[in-house]
């Protein structure tokens, strides 16, 4: 008995060399399912992120964190709206402590007006320093209307600086450059391209 004969029903078939173990069938080109590509492992769908996006596990985009020019403008306006608390308290007691002289001394009349616009700039110092420390807060959170509102803030912080300039006395012109000062930097903060791209951000 011969292997090498053609009508043997235990040989190998025909065009086929004996041996083992038999070699693996090839792929034609072009068909997936065998092999790599050119010795490439597959990818396998769901694992990475694109370069430069950092992600947490499930796909979710890493969250930015806050630029430090933003946390200096949040840091100063906490800092302002204490300021402003601090002075309304100040200016109410002045306020109602001549109220109380006046009024023995018999001219309460003569300055109701002074003492009723007195008030009038505390309830404004009060009102701006909350609205400073709801612009702080909403930092984190808060999206291009709090960068707005804050715009807004930061002109009015730089217009009582320029009032208090205009006054004229020694106590205003100091306080006008501390109003100035703080006033600046919130704005400059807040028309940077960081503050452009912190209140911008995607929020997932």
């Amino acid at each position: 008995m011969s292997f090498g004969d053609p009508n043997n029903p235990y040989g190998p078939p025909q065009g086929q060399q004996p041996g083992y173990p038999p070699q693996a069938p090839q792929a034609p080109q072009g068909q997936p399912g065998y092999g790599y590509p050119q010795g490439q492992p597959p990818q396998q769908p769901g694992y990475g992120y694109p370069q430069g996006q950092p992600a947490y596990p499930g796909g979710n985009v890493m969250p930015m964190t806050m630029p430090g020019l933003m946390t200096t403008a949040r840091v100063l306006i906490y800092i302002m709206s204490g300021l402003q608390i601090i002075a309304a308290i100040a200016v109410g007691l002045l306020v109602g402590a001549a109220q109380d002289v006046s009024s023995s001394a018999g001219v309460g009349d003569k300055t109701s007006g002074l003492a009723s616009l007195g008030f009038v700039f505390v309830a404004i110092l009060i009102i701006l320093a909350v609205l400073g420390i709801i612009l702080a807060v909403k930092f984190s959170t808060g999206g291009s209307g709090v960068r707005v509102t804050t715009i807004v803030y930061a002109s009015l912080m730089i217009l009582g600086g320029i009032v208090n300039i205009a006054s004229g006395t020694s106590s205003g012109v100091f306080s006008a450059l501390i109003t100035l000062a703080i006033g600046g930097i919130i704005m400059a903060a807040m028309v940077n391209s960081q503050a452009s791209a912190w209140f911008n951000r995607p929020r997932y």
